[in-house]
């Protein structure tokens, strides 16, 4: 805490950590992460086997056009629920951040359900991504046990968890440049392609043929509406710069920084880096790789690089893909194990997983993830594929109840906090579209449940079977039987907290230290410039 102190401006403190983080538990996390900790983990966190592998899937299923406008509009989202997540951590910079928001100005049994089923999403996810690992291996050797690489993995991944938090920010520094530069990479490689100036590739100038033939939409709407399950499960993670804001050295400066410029970054990747794809890659393509356990096919990337004859470089960039995925897969322990520690400490968990060592490492939770991580073995099972469908399921929906929930607190919050006496420019960090933002926010991730039920109720057009509606809409359920658990639990009868009984000071960063200027974007004019600016 005295280094931490130090680097802080005159009299600016962090606030206790016994009053925003330990409740009856007698340690507390770290603040080892910084600024560039903060931005690479939310890039590490949303680039990987959604971006390299399943939006095969979705290219397969909808076509480039749905790909592009699906993953726009889930990009959209995204910016609005980042900034209101950014500016309700600067203020309370709190372990279990967004379900605690939830409970606080939602509802607690809403807080309890998004807590655990954010908790469930990542404890799923990790054997999904090992799997995803292994088969991004058999490109070189498909002879050898996906258990073995499963293995490897998993070891690596508990090694990383012992250096702490400080040491899975560096790891996930360190693999999201190499994501970064191989991205960039891809794109100037695919225009090249387009253009027709690879010698080994006899299509010639492609130009947007893919989009006429076999077309820029498959499937009809219900092939649309298919994606955005794909495409947010690809930008999962992007939510991580608040999940950490426990664990960052000053959040008042970190968090902020890390919202303007980690949205433009992902959304540059993903917008242009899908835009070049399905321009160079043709949906109907039997080769396609997307989420399903099938080592016969290659990722859209690959493929791209394949169906151009280049030698080499589809090897360097499926070892890319391995990084990445694996990325995700060590990205999924801090997910899970910090949600986890806070539901314990709030008692919404059994108490024994508040536990932290004196490296600040939650190694209760830490043990329950890998412990999930062992369910990746059962790829040697004749129905595994079956079973990784299931997995996914807990996790298909997650994505679109936390973000929702996020943009509904920070509505909440403004609300109190006018109602309770403040003034807006008491707020030390404002986002950038305001409550407007999370409006949109909120409205998209509605939309977006309500397109996945209608693709869950009718696949293709016409009524499917309730296999099929569980296998994409599981997560729905599984939220309502939360919610209702908590409330019968401890006998509420409320729905929701009033904006005058709502806790506005419990964890608060100290808001005297704070400028009070005008200092911060709260027009779309400026707005839409800093998020252009943040591409650069």
């Amino acid at each position: 805490m005295d280094k931490i102190s130090e680097k802080l401006p005159e009299n600016e403190t962090i606030p206790a950590e016994d009053d925003i983080e330990l409740g009856s538990s007698q340690r507390a996390l770290h603040r080892d992460l910084r600024s560039r900790h903060m931005q690479m983990i939310a890039l590490g966190g949303a680039i990987g086997s959604g971006y390299f592998v399943s939006v095969g899937g979705a290219l397969e299923s909808g076509g480039p056009a749905s790909v592009l406008i699906c993953f726009l509009i889930i990009g959209i989202m995204i910016m609005c629920m980042i900034q209101a997540l950014a500016e309700l951590a600067v203020l309370y910079p709190i372990n279990g951040s967004f379900f605690v928001y939830s409970c606080r100005f939602l509802d607690p049994s809403w807080g309890f359900a998004m807590g655990w089923d954010y908790a469930i999403s990542w404890l799923t996810t990790l054997p999904f991504e090992l799997t995803a690992a292994g088969l991004t291996l058999n490109f070189w050797n498909s002879n050898l046990n996906n258990g073995i690489w499963v293995t490897i993995f998993l070891v690596v991944i508990c090694s990383i968890q012992y250096f702490g938090v400080r040491g899975f920010g560096e790891v996930e520094s360190l693999l999201s440049v190499i994501k970064i530069v191989a991205i960039l990479g891809f794109m100037i490689l695919g225009i090249v392609i387009d253009c027709g100036g690879v010698p080994t590739d006899d299509r010639g100038y492609i130009g947007f043929e893919y989009w006429k033939n076999p077309g820029a939409f498959r499937n009809g709407f219900p092939g649309f509406c298919s994606v955005f399950v794909t495409a947010a499960f690809a930008y999962g993670g992007a939510e991580f710069i608040g999940l950490a804001a426990a664990e960052t050295a000053n959040p008042r400066q970190e968090l902020p920084r890390a919202a303007k410029q980690v949205f433009g970054r992902i959304a540059f990747f993903y917008l242009v880096g899908l835009l070049i794809l399905g321009i160079i890659v043709p949906s109907d393509s039997p080769n396609l790789l997307n989420a399903s356990t099938s080592a016969t096919k290659d990722s859209p990337f690959v493929l791209a690089i394949r169906l151009a004859g280049i030698p080499v470089l589809p090897s360097i960039f499926n070892a890319v893909i391995t990084v990445s995925v694996f990325s995700v897969a060590n990205s999924c322990t801090f997910g899970s194990t910090r949600t986890m520690q806070a539901l314990a400490l709030h008692g919404m968990a059994p108490q024994f997983l508040q536990y932290i060592d004196k490296q600040g490492r939650p190694l209760v939770c830490i043990a329950i993830q890998i412990a999930f991580g062992l369910i990746a073995y059962i790829t040697e099972a004749s129905s595994s594929e079956a079973i990784f469908d299931w997995l996914l399921a807990l996790s298909g929906l997650s994505a679109f109840f936390t973000w929702g929930s996020i943009c509904a607190a920070h509505l909440r919050f403004r609300r109190a906090w006018r109602i309770q006496g403040h003034s807006e420019s008491e707020i030390p960090y404002r986002a950038v579209f305001g409550i407007w933002g999370s409006w949109v926010g909120l409205v998209l991730c509605v939309l977006c449940i309500i397109a996945t039920f209608y693709t869950s109720v009718w696949p293709d057009g016409s009524l499917g079977t309730a296999y099929n509606f569980f296998l994409n809409f599981l997560a729905a359920p599984i939220v309502l039987f939360l919610y209702l658990f908590w409330k019968l639990w401890t006998r509420d009868r409320t729905w929701f907290v009033r904006s005058h009984e709502m806790d506005l000071t419990t964890g608060l960063h100290s808001i005297d230290a704070f400028p009070t200027e005008e200092t911060h974007e709260r027009t779309w004019m400026r707005g839409i410039v800093g998020l252009f600016s943040a591409l650069f």
